[in-house]
């Protein structure tokens, strides 16, 4: 049995697959796999998915599809909202709604998934490490002005006068990171990976 996760871009097909599977791992007795999907950027797959989810869905071995999404990039949300959890409650309701079925989840990383980085300091080279102002206890509050993945170039640019890269740091990064850390500190990582324990431990039960 496996999930079937839909991801926007190139940093997302190289750890996250890896990544979520640990913290699963952790909490099932029987393992379940997580193909990843990679897509051209969110505009693809918010076209896409719908026709995509519903093909994935048809397969007696999937649990469900995951779509994730930086909240930071899309323009698609109304004018009106202007935080970040009414933007994540609108579109996760909206894109949900065109796909329609009970075992399909779309979620967002809030604002980026650079913001699951931040949860742990430890894993960054010393020179990051102690720009203190880039870490908190809420890392999904570094906000959509200017988000983490800019922060980080800004930095490594600073310390490194090279900039931050997204596949090349950010896969050695995630292959450091507990996922139990952003767990613990980003809610919207914590409500996906709930979310997926409980539709895995649902199938295995029913198999």
């Amino acid at each position: 049995m496996k999930f079937v996760l839909f991801a926007e871009g190139k940093t997302e097909k190289s750890v996250l697959n890896e990544f979520l599977k640990r913290w699963l791992d952790a909490r099932l007795e029987t393992k379940v796999g997580i193909q990843l999907v990679k897509f051209d950027g969110w505009r693809e797959l918010v076209k896409k998915t719908p026709k995509k989810a519903e093909l994935y869905l048809t397969e007696t071995d999937v649990i469900g599809v995951i779509a994730l999404l930086d909240l930071y990039g899309p323009d698609f949300y109304p004018s009106n909202l202007d935080n970040a959890d009414k933007k994540y409650e609108w579109a996760k309701k909206a894109l949900e709604k065109k796909v329609e079925h009970a075992n399909f989840r779309q979620f967002f990383a809030v604002h980026e998934t650079e913001a699951w980085l931040l949860s742990d300091s430890k894993i960054f080279p010393q020179e990051i490490r102690s720009e203190k102002d880039l870490f908190s206890k809420k890392p999904e509050d570094v906000n959509s002005d200017y988000p983490p993945a800019k922060r980080l170039d800004s930095l490594y640019e600073k310390h490194f006068r090279k900039g931050y890269k997204k596949i090349t740091y950010g896969s050695q990064l995630f292959k450091k990171l507990d996922p139990e850390k952003a767990y613990s500190k980003c809610p919207h990582f914590k409500e996906m990976m709930d979310e997926m324990l409980e539709m895995a431990k649902t199938a295995i039960e029913s198999a």
